[in-house]
């Protein structure tokens, strides 16, 4: 292979590369977590940061105290964050791989809270 072989290919390596990030970014910005109670009192979106963007509270909710309420919001909060987390995931592993370093460390740092 010689030199100008090597620049075409090492360029469409980078226009692969960049394609992929394109569509990571696209699909990571769209990125929500949705969760509902077992009961399914309540329902919980949030963003891909764990940001609360919805919350539903069905008459399931009227019979619960305001300390059942508070741990249920709480509980299915996590598990909304924890689906965002799979969807941010399933949108990075083609850019980054799926057993890269980055990825490891998204991982570790996805699992605090669970």
């Amino acid at each position: 292979m010689d030199g100008r072989e090597w620049l075409d290919s090492y360029q469409e390596r980078l226009r692969g590369i960049r394609a992929l990030a394109t569509r990571a970014e696209r699909e990571l910005a769209g990125v929500t977590g949705t969760a509902s109670s077992r009961d399914g009192a309540v329902t919980v979106t949030v963003g891909p940061a764990g940001a609360l963007q919805g919350l539903v509270l069905s008459e399931g909710t009227e019979g619960m105290t305001r300390a059942q309420l508070a741990d249920t919001v709480v509980s299915t909060a996590r598990r909304a964050r924890h689906d965002a987390e799979q969807r941010a995931e399933a949108a990075l592993v083609p850019v980054l791989g799926e057993r890269s370093d980055v990825m490891a460390l998204i991982r570790t740092y996805g699992a605090g809270e669970r």
